[in-house]
């Protein structure tokens, strides 16, 4: 992904195209190696990454070690802690990559200004809509339906996560996805055996 990718992408979201090639010197191509942070937890988060290639993920690592699944970017999203920014708090989550991934690291300043109020509204909505299904998802739905789900609206999620990160980000253990992936299997043998 080249900075005029990332000019475009915010031309989308309503920002004029003049003001966004502007600021567009302050936009920079990044690259970070697997496990590598992008933010560490407990930063303060000054960039958004437009992520062009590879997988990041954010989580939270707790003091035992045990890691929580917020979230995961794939190509041609932006990754940004939404929350934290909009408080200035210190980061609850690190976002890192999963995978060797390249970026265009985009100032969050930039969002604060006026011409770029209607990326930022556009964002804020993107990421209501987000939360709200992804809360209906976890509180609505048993564990396979989530992972049905998955299967459904996320097939690229499907293919390019392990099991313990899918498992991560459903909410069950990796056993767990391991049984229901088996009984899915089961029912799909019974019903495409002749009989």
């Amino acid at each position: 992904m080249s900075i005029a990718h990332a000019i475009n992408f915010f031309c989308l979201l309503g920002v004029d195209r003049d003001c966004v090639v502007e600021h567009s010197e302050l936009f920079k191509a990044v690259s970070y190696s697997a496990t590598e942070p992008l933010l560490a937890q407990g930063e303060r988060q000054e960039f958004a990454f437009l992520i062009s290639s590879g997988i990041v993920q954010a989580c939270h690592y707790s003091a035992a070690g045990a890691i929580r699944a917020k979230e995961y970017y794939f190509s041609n999203e932006l990754c940004l802690l939404y929350s934290h920014w909009l408080c200035n708090t210190a980061s609850q989550y690190q976002l890192e990559a999963l995978e060797t991934v390249q970026a265009i690291r985009i100032p969050l300043q930039l969002l604060s200004l006026d011409p770029w109020q209607p990326a930022l509204l556009q964002l804020l909505k993107q990421q209501l809509l987000y939360k709200e299904a992804k809360e209906q998802l976890l509180l609505l739905n048993t564990p396979q339906q989530r992972y049905l789900h998955l299967i459904e609206h996320s097939p690229l999620w499907i293919e390019q996560l392990n099991n313990l990160q899918i498992a991560h980000y459903i909410g069950i253990s990796p056993i767990s996805l391991s049984r229901i992936k088996s009984r899915m299997k089961r029912q799909q043998d019974k019903t495409s055996t002749p009989k």
